[in-house]
């Protein structure tokens, strides 16, 4: 665990491996926060999503009382760096999400992630999925409208970091 940053309410770890709670803290902020065709049924399933991937990193977003809230992952994909970055609902608004990106460019550089552009998908709860992009463009991520993810689950749009 290497500390990066500490506000008054949360700080940042940058960690290599995950352990077992901290898996299933961020399945289940996975799952709640995702559209559910991204869901996991189950943690062997998610950690399978997380082993499939290279030079895995995570930036997790911890309350002084320890629970992740948030989380970065970087990892490699086909030769290419790309990341995901999730914030739970209830700590949603209070810049979490903007200094994941930001302490995850510090410490990455340049990443590509796929970003739903649309909101046609609903989370497990049956509330409507509304698109981060916009959330994404504030933070200076730049948009590759030409490059798309279509798949039979997913439609979204590439971004850089």
């Amino acid at each position: 665990m290497n500390l990066l940053l500490q506000s008054d309410e949360y700080q940042y770890e940058l960690v290599q491996e995950l352990n077992l709670l901290e898996k299933e803290r961020l399945m289940l902020i996975w799952n709640n926060e995702y559209p559910m065709q991204l869901s996991y049924q189950s943690l062997e399933a998610f950690e399978n999503y997380l082993n499939k991937v290279n030079q895995k990193r995570f930036i997790l977003a911890k309350t002084y009382g320890n629970q992740i809230v948030g989380w970065f992952f970087k990892f490699e994909r086909e030769g290419e760096l790309w990341f995901a970055t999730i914030v739970d609902e209830k700590h949603k608004g209070k810049g979490i999400g903007s200094t994941l990106l930001k302490l995850g460019k510090k410490q990455f550089g340049a990443l590509n992630g796929w970003v739903i552009d649309h909101n046609r998908y609903f989370k497990n709860n049956g509330q409507k999925y509304l698109s981060p992009l916009e959330f994404y463009i504030k933070n200076a991520c730049r948009v590759h409208h030409g490059q798309r993810l279509e798949v039979a689950v997913l439609s979204a749009v590439k971004i850089t970091l």
